[in-house]
């Protein structure tokens, strides 16, 4: 492909911006050295439908580094860094994705992935499975890999279906993924993008966080720990207690509208804001998504009662009431940390793109057994992620001694 000055510049860009991430990514970066040596990846294809970032780039070339021909496309329409995409095409690697692609376009990047008959399947959110089962359901797959907590509800609702065509690791499940990426990452980022598009003050304001799984959960604590009132919406009576006492008042939908500043989803869920919530929504209210889909706020209810709208910042859109009321959306609805920012930190992401990795080894040493059905990766991987991780921020692991190892194997001891 012939490069005119500007995609060279950019891609330069990006290749310096995957370098800087590779430095905080020691896990991953252990895994690619074992991978060069060993070619467990060799003969496979590899067709990614995921964010393109930085960190994903990292993942690639560490797929690449293990012999696998490796193809890209975007999970969002927002997450892309065009100088990223640029950067991984001047490697080689065939990447379909454009930041602010229309729908249209997003499947057709998808289904060119899929044209390459990839042998391995990365998704962010599921949309690639979901084309494999409706539209090319002949299309032989020994495994996928699915990173999202929306991507496993869907995947897990086609496993009970009983339409799961081939074994599908849910890397989001591992430990070592959700514990970090979703609680440290997806609290930080999501706050980044919110002050990126807005420059407000986080100290003193009522935040009202929907959905206290790992990454509302990461959410909450992270404006708490700005200052903000935090407010829990939360369907699930145990999260619900959960988030009671970490100090959060947990309040229905309905109520929490009226109580809130800046409203930030994160539930997996459709609809999670509606029209009767917006019309309880103080003048100014901040409204953003950290889910995966931009159906969590229900901006077509929103943009019907708007009597006008207007870009007032990058990645900030004014929706003006009948009643004088503004109502502000970040990111068009869709996922804050990558739509309004750069979304989580490589140093996060190089435990979730490491258990990637070892997943897709895992899938090719055990294709031969596995069933069509969601599998988590072995404790065994996770842990291995989890210690070399430990090492690289200079921790010491504990090692038990032949007695207490003894000790707790045993139920023959008491007080």
């Amino acid at each position: 492909m012939d490069y005119d000055i500007a995609d060279i510049a950019l891609a330069e860009k990006g290749h310096l911006r995957i370098e800087w991430a590779a430095r905080r990514m020691p896990v991953l970066e252990a895994i690619r050295e074992r991978f060069v040596a060993e070619q467990p990846l060799a003969g496979y294809r590899i067709a990614a439908c995921m964010h393109v970032t930085t960190e994903t780039a990292n993942l690639m070339l560490t797929l690449v580094a293990g012999g696998a021909e490796v193809v890209l496309c975007a999970s969002n329409p927002l997450s892309t860094q065009d100088d990223v995409a640029a950067a991984l095409v001047d490697t080689g690697i065939p990447t379909f994705a454009v930041r602010g692609e229309s729908a249209e376009t997003f499947y057709e990047h998808i289904n060119a992935i899929l044209d390459t008959n990839p042998h391995i399947v990365f998704d962010d959110g599921a949309d690639t499975t979901t084309v494999l089962h409706k539209e090319r359901k002949d299309q032989p797959i020994i495994g996928g890999m699915e990173e999202t907590t929306t991507g496993v509800i869907r995947l897990k609702a086609m496993a009970d279906e009983g339409v799961l065509r081939y074994p599908i690791v849910a890397v989001n499940d591992s430990a070592t993924k959700h514990l970090f990426d979703n609680r440290h990452g997806t609290g930080q980022s999501s706050l980044d993008g919110i002050l990126r598009a807005s420059n407000i003050l986080f100290a003193g304001r009522r935040v009202v966080v929907a959905g206290f799984g790992d990454c509302g959960w990461g959410i909450a604590t992270r404006a708490k720990g700005l200052g903000a009132d935090v407010i829990v919406v939360e369907s699930n009576p145990v999260r619900a207690v959960a988030a009671a006492m970490e100090g959060h008042r947990v309040l229905t939908a309905d109520d929490a509208a009226e109580a809130g500043d800046v409203f930030i989803t994160a539930t997996g869920n459709i609809h999670v804001f509606r029209g009767e919530h917006f019309a309880k929504m103080p003048d100014g209210s901040i409204v953003a998504n950290a889910g995966h889909f931009d159906v969590e706020l229900d901006l077509v209810a929103l943009d019907e009662m708007a009597v006008s709208r207007r870009v007032i910042r990058d990645n900030l859109e004014e929706y003006e009431l009948p009643d004088g009321r503004r109502i502000y959306v970040v990111a068009e609805g869709r996922l804050v940390n990558l739509g309004a920012a750069e979304g989580h930190p490589a140093d996060v992401m190089d435990m979730s793109f490491s258990d990637q990795a070892l997943a897709a080894e895992w899938i090719i040493k055990n294709a031969e057994t596995l069933e069509a059905k969601v599998y988590t990766l072995p404790d065994y991987l996770d842990e291995e992620v989890a210690r070399l991780k430990l090492e690289a921020l200079g921790g010491g692991l504990e090692i038990l001694s032949d007695e207490q190892v003894e000790y707790l194997a045993s139920w023959q001891h008491g007080t």
